[in-house]
């Protein structure tokens, strides 16, 4: 209940997460029925990057703030998401702004499909409501994420992405995590799940990916961005988005997009890995 995302807003963790939320989002469009979107943990939805708690850090200006300025040259996944966040970010040469998870998803729904944000923090709600306040399509709830699986699961549409992108500061958090991302699956077994999860300490993270990978499931790939190929114990050093269910393509377009972010980043000692935790 006390992590703010305000202090992290737009550093290379949101870029590799929300380039990734793009091209599943624009993958499921690619047919007209109706696609169903629910975040788990949508936070405030929109921060300031001029407002003291990402003054404080500066981590935007090594995220977005890097790759704002790259112009030319760019995997199709990554210019297809700058073209999705300038508008609303600001394009007058800086990044002012930076959009959370509902505004991204929000800017590439279609009239037919819905949009379902959960945050259970009040202050991160409230400013999540006036975030998003008059958005067509978007349903906002201020309960747990895990419950949200289990309330709205599955959609009425039968077809959908799911984004988990909890702030792991929840003793048990990690136990509890496959148990409920199975659950949800259970629930909703043609749907796409997207988990974001940190890089610090990798042992938890392997321990994750093991009881995810013992549960029987087919086509679960791993997206991974890492800063520097050292672990650094206790600092975030790189972050992965774990796919169930990845659409036709996404494999490949991440293939391409996440080197190519990893050289933008941290030219030199980045990398960007994608392979299967379970093939298909």
């Amino acid at each position: 209940m006390n992590y703010r995302h305000a202090f992290h807003a737009g550093n290379f963790a949101d870029v590799m997460k929300h380039v990734c939320l793009v091209a599943l989002l624009r993958s499921l469009s690619r047919k007209e029925a109706a696609w169903c979107f629910l975040d788990t943990h949508a936070g405030a939805g929109d921060y300031d990057l001029s407002a003291p708690p990402s003054q404080k850090t500066g981590e935007y200006r090594h995220g977005i703030g890097r790759l704002w300025q790259t112009t030319t040259g760019l995997p199709p996944a990554l210019a297809d998401y700058l073209s999705v966040v300038r508008p609303l970010i600001g394009n007058d040469g800086a990044p002012r702004r930076y959009p959370g998870s509902p505004l991204i998803a929000a800017a590439l729904a279609r009239p037919q499909d819905r949009l379902i944000a959960c945050e259970l923090n009040p202050l991160e709600f409230a400013s999540l409501g006036e975030t998003c306040h008059g958005q067509r399509g978007l349903i906002l709830q201020q309960m747990d994420g895990y419950q949200a699986l289990k309330a709205y699961l599955p959609p009425r549409e039968r077809r959908g992405l799911v984004l988990i992108d909890p702030p792991y500061e929840q003793p048990g958090e990690l136990p509890r995590l496959p148990r409920e991302l199975l659950a949800a699956h259970r629930r909703f077994a043609t749907g796409v799940f997207a988990l974001w999860y940190p890089l610090k300490d990798e042992g938890p993270i392997a321990g994750l990916k093991r009881q995810i990978k013992a549960a029987d499931l087919r086509r679960i790939l791993q997206v991974e961005l890492r800063l520097t190929p050292l672990v650094q114990g206790g600092i975030l050093h790189g972050c992965g988005v774990l796919v169930i269910n990845p659409p036709w393509g996404f494999a490949e377009q991440m293939a391409t997009a996440m080197p190519a972010l990893a050289a933008i980043l941290a030219p030199g000692s980045g990398r960007g890995q994608v392979d299967w935790l379970v093939p298909e």
